[in-house]
């Protein structure tokens, strides 16, 4: 009983330690967000005596940062439908036709997660330039789920398969073809893993640095990651730190608002899993 009562007690230290870690740096963030330059250095620990509102117009109007969000929007959401929608079909295809092509197709997607992304930039450059995507936001919108289809389609074959197969088999029998079993009886009993993995794509895409900056060199069409690094860049030695504060807690609140609205998701699809 009392090794139980240390470990719970260690567990519990460590997930307060971790907490800490997370929401201290997050709620500084904000808290500096509604001061100025001179009180972020003056007292950055302390609450601000005047909050300034007007630095998230000022982050908003003059930096592009609203111009950078509908770009992020953008290729994040339609990134992700795509990625959902091509790793599910690739997904129910393995586990559905269990033959040798399936299984070559199944191993050629997972031998994609072994090479980090940094070995294709090079490439990808070149391939993207050549078919006339370069520097467009559809061009970094399948940069995205190409470099994200090994993972999606490694995590949803597990899901598929614990599927019984006679679900397919009897609605095979009752005259539904493929589109009809995969659309209205497989793909709704893996909800709950396609509401996981999409939230963690999502973000993941939202907080993509490195493929947007290699795709993209009109700062019209850049995405906020980019944006809060031209921030200071244009700002010079006379940065604005409260605007830009302001701007990351722009950038941060989207992906926050998402993750509390579906997190119910992800505890039900691990719940499933478990049962399982």
């Amino acid at each position: 009983m009392s090794r139980q009562r240390v470990t719970s007690g260690l567990t519990h230290v460590m997930l307060i330690f971790w907490s800490a870690v997370v929401i201290v740096p997050m709620a500084w963030t904000v808290l500096s967000s509604f001061k100025t330059s001179a009180e972020i250095f003056a007292s950055p620990f302390t609450l601000p005596e005047h909050p300034q509102w007007t630095n998230y117009v000022t982050a908003w109007a003059t930096s592009q940062i609203g111009q950078f969000f509908v770009n992020t929007v953008i290729t994040s959401a339609a990134g992700t439908i795509g990625i959902l929608l091509c790793g599910s079909m690739v997904a129910y295809v393995v586990v559905r036709f269990d033959n040798v092509a399936t299984r070559i197709l199944h191993y050629a997607f997972l031998s994609g997660m072994v090479f980090p992304a940094y070995l294709a930039i090079v490439p990808l450059f070149f391939v993207m330039q050549a078919i006339g995507l370069l520097g467009s936001l559809s061009g970094l919108i399948v940069a995205y789920i190409a470099f994200s289809l090994a993972g999606t389609v490694f995590l949803l074959t597990s899901f598929f398969r614990a599927i019984p197969g006679e679900l397919a088999e009897a609605a095979e029998v009752d005259g539904a073809n493929e589109w009809r079993i995969f659309g209205s009886i497989m793909l709704p009993m893996v909800r709950g893993g396609l509401s996981a993995i999409g939230i963690f794509t999502f973000i993941g895409l939202w907080n993509q640095f490195l493929l947007p900056t290699v795709l993209l060199s009109d700062p019209k069409n850049h995405v906020l990651s980019q944006g809060l690094i031209a921030f200071t860049a244009q700002a010079g030695y006379s940065v604005d730190y409260g605007a830009m504060f302001a701007a990351m807690v722009i950038t941060m609140a989207p992906i926050l608002a998402v993750y509390l609205i579906f997190q119910r998701h992800i505890v039900a699809s691990v719940n499933v899993g478990a049962v399982k």
